[in-house]
């Protein structure tokens, strides 16, 4: 028997069946503009190109003329499947089976542009509209971010455009739709550093300097000590040594250089140059401890590079958006939803410039994953409080 889908699980399948992944449009921009165009928005479409990064497209669809102006944020480009044939349906079908729909993108977050889409259809549909609503997608977060959210607000404000509010349809709920609202995130930074040592034949050890000793002495320096315990808003800074490498299959052979990959995520503590700052500190610190350990005044010959740009640390307080947003999940789901810092980076980190913001979304236990899906009945919630969301505040 065939299980007839909501009008947000209609949506959603057909962004599923667009296969966005990052930097590809994938019909799912040229999908929702037919769709908002339908429903009376102005779409514009616009592709960014920048050095060294590929070309993105991007969509912004606006509809009324007046304040107060809320801007729904997202994007439709997904990160790859990995092996298609570990996928229990077709990645990109949109299959549902016991009422649980498969996926690329279910969450993240295809699922939560179908339910603010949906929703905003049927506002529209019985209600006059009192203000202004938008919709700001990319296709641009999943890659470098640099084509997309970034320069679409910097295009959108130089054509005249404000917001007072915008909703991240990121999913941001651990387990159950109304969980957390998320109104902040930490700061993210990431770097290399780089042991230069000499290369020579590992029976004479004499004759060459290990790389690896020293890059030793400088992980230890950095990861020995917490950076901070955290504040009220947000959870301690973290960093983690996502790779170390030299680049050596040979057995026999000391390598001349190492190289380490590290991220930090940072609170409000911190600003990226501090951050920077106490980073290089720790280094030098670890350096010298190579002195020590061989006896003469040489210490650890090394470079740090700064990978990317930093993402600043952010809190958004704003008593209106977050207000409306609580008292509307509230009324669907009756939770209090908590008020969360943690997690990754968003698009969100661009978006605060310009107006207050906050991410609410699906479930993202499947996020990334093989099998990313979400059960029905959390996007036909989802829609719900989306729709009371709007209702309320205008």
């Amino acid at each position: 028997m065939t299980q007839t889908l909501s009008r947000s699980a209609q949506i959603l399948r057909e962004l599923i069946r667009c296969p966005s992944v990052t930097p590809h449009e994938g019909g799912a921009l040229g999908y929702l503009e037919k769709e908002l165009t339908a429903l009376g928005f102005h779409v514009e479409r616009m592709t960014f190109s920048d050095e060294n990064t590929p070309d993105v497209e991007n969509l912004y669809a606006r509809i009324g003329d007046s304040a107060p102006h809320i801007m729904f944020a997202g994007h439709t480009d997904v990160v790859p499947i990995g092996n298609a044939g570990d996928w229990s349906s077709e990645a990109f079908s949109g299959d549902v089976k016991d009422g649980v729909m498969l996926g690329r993108g279910a969450v993240d977050m295809k699922g939560g542009i179908a339910c603010f889409l949906s929703a905003v259809e049927a506002h529209l549909s019985s209600n006059e509209l009192k203000g202004s609503i938008s919709f700001l997608i990319t296709g641009d977060e999943e890659g470098p971010s640099i084509n997309g959210t970034d320069k679409l607000l910097k295009w959108a404000a130089e054509k005249g455009e404000t917001w007072d509010a915008c909703i991240v349809g990121e999913p941001s709920n651990p387990k159950q739709i109304g969980d957390v609202i998320k109104n902040g995130r930490r700061g993210s930074l990431s770097g290399r550093v780089t042991v230069k040592g000499v290369q020579g034949h590992a029976a004479y050890p004499h004759l060459s300097d290990n790389p690896v000793r020293g890059m030793a002495d400088l992980l230890n320096a950095l990861l020995e000590t917490p950076f901070d315990e955290g504040t009220e808003m947000f959870q301690p800074t973290n960093l983690e040594v996502t790779s170390v490498d030299v680049g050596n299959q040979a057995t026999n052979v000391i390598a001349a250089k190492a190289t380490a990959i590290f991220n930090i995520r940072f609170n409000d503590l911190w600003t990226g140059d501090a951050v920077k700052q106490e980073i290089n500190r720790r280094f030098q610190e670890g350096a010298k401890r190579d002195i020590i350990r061989k006896g003469k005044d040489t210490a650890v010959n090394f470079e740090i590079e700064w990978i990317g740009r930093v993402s600043p640390v952010f809190l958004t307080k704003d008593d209106t958006l977050i207000g409306t947003l609580s008292e509307a999940i509230k009324q669907v789901t009756g939770k209090t939803p908590e008020l969360s810092t943690g997690g990754g980076t968003s698009d969100a980190r661009f978006i605060k410039d310009y107006c207050p913001v906050v991410e609410f979304g699906l479930v993202g236990q499947t996020m990334h994953q093989v099998d990313e899906r979400t059960p029905l009945s959390d996007v036909d919630k989802l829609t719900a409080v989306y729709e009371k969301f709007l209702q309320n505040y205008f």
